[in-house]
């Protein structure tokens, strides 16, 4: 038996999501005529009470563009030290917005007005100017951590006071409404921005969705052109995405209880230190042995995982996984 706990980015379309896309209604995205991806882009927009949306490759391009859509050269943003759009967008925020980073310390990456406050730079010829804040929900360097709504609005009122755009990686954030309760539709009452993943918890082979205004969504068009992420018959991708938001989204609870009963176990096993909660499908726990000893450990035994450190080890739960492979994970991890 093979379970793969690398990420929640491994799934394979479901036979209904295939079919979805084999009958897929297709044409020219570049020039407006790609009806299916017209419907996705006007469904997640719908969603999240947003006006508009824009359909890219990956959640890397759209957080990029949020960001040169919401700063210019010299301006700076605020997110969390732990970011994904600091750590893992290859350094994008510089190289492709000319714009520098206040990084600060939340509570499992996320943070709070209280603490963007202080960190809103004066208008001084000495200081970058202050856009934009970014916030990732769920946090996948804070193993899975949300937001819930009461902790945003606060966020948003400064930002709204302070004239700053907040933008949101919502690389998993349908896992976070799972857990909290809050609607999608009143995200769009925060948000300048909102970047949807297709392509993790909701299975989709790839995919997001960048949602805002109509004028930001305008202008994102023109630099998703520049990016090289315009494409042409993607209505067969988004025929994914769709029915990805029609079947799959109920279903992340499902994957929250795998990741609890993992976590559980984890806390049972000798060899692990700690284990950081689940709130939803990852999993974060560091090991007494070296991280790699232990991957190879479990690799041995079928189980494929990731590290994030020398001693952390990374489980991502998702629709691939079913509860007969979680049950033999658990009996590897109590026996290893």
């Amino acid at each position: 038996m093979i379970v793969d706990l690398r990420s929640d980015t491994v799934t394979k379309p479901t036979p209904g999501m295939l079919e979805a896309m084999w009958s897929a209604k297709v044409g020219d995205d570049v020039f407006g005529e790609d009806e299916t991806v017209n419907l996705l882009e006007d469904k997640a927009a719908r969603m999240f009470g947003m006006e508009a949306g824009i359909f890219c490759p990956s959640g890397t391009m759209t957080n990029q563009i949020a960001i040169k859509c919401f700063t210019q050269p010299l301006d700076e943003l605020i997110a969390d030290q732990t970011s994904h759009v600091y750590r893992y967008e290859g350094g994008g925020i510089a190289f492709n917005s000319a714009v520098s980073t206040r990084l600060l310390n939340g509570d499992r990456g996320r943070i709070t007005a209280e603490m963007i406050a202080p960190e809103i730079n004066a208008e001084n010829i000495h200081y970058p100017h202050t856009s934009l804040v970014v916030l990732e929900n769920t946090v996948n360097k804070g193993g899975g951590s949300c937001y819930t709504l009461e902790g945003i609005k606060p966020i948003a009122a400064l930002c709204r006071d302070k004239k700053l755009k907040l933008h949101l990686d919502g690389a998993r954030i349908f896992n976070a409404l799972a857990n909290t309760g809050d609607k999608a539709v009143d995200y769009g009452k925060c948000f300048d921005g909102i970047s949807v993943c297709l392509s993790k918890g909701l299975g989709a082979p790839v995919g997001s969705v960048l949602l805002a205004d109509k004028d930001t969504i305008k202008y994102a068009r023109r630099i998703r052109k520049v990016f090289g992420g315009g494409m042409r018959q993607a209505g067969f991708l988004a025929a994914a995405g769709i029915y990805a938001l029609d079947h799959h989204v109920e279903r992340l609870k499902v994957d929250h209880a795998h990741a609890r009963l993992l976590a559980d176990e984890l806390t049972k096993c000798s060899w692990v230190t700690n284990v950081l909660p689940a709130d939803t499908n990852i999993v974060l726990f560091d090991t007494v042995d070296p991280a790699d000893d232990v991957l190879k450990k479990l690799l041995d035994q079928g189980i494929k995982a990731n590290s994030t450190d020398t001693h952390r080890i990374r489980f991502v739960t998702h629709l691939d996984v079913h509860p007969d492979q979680v049950e033999w994970v658990i009996k590897v991890l109590s026996g290893l």
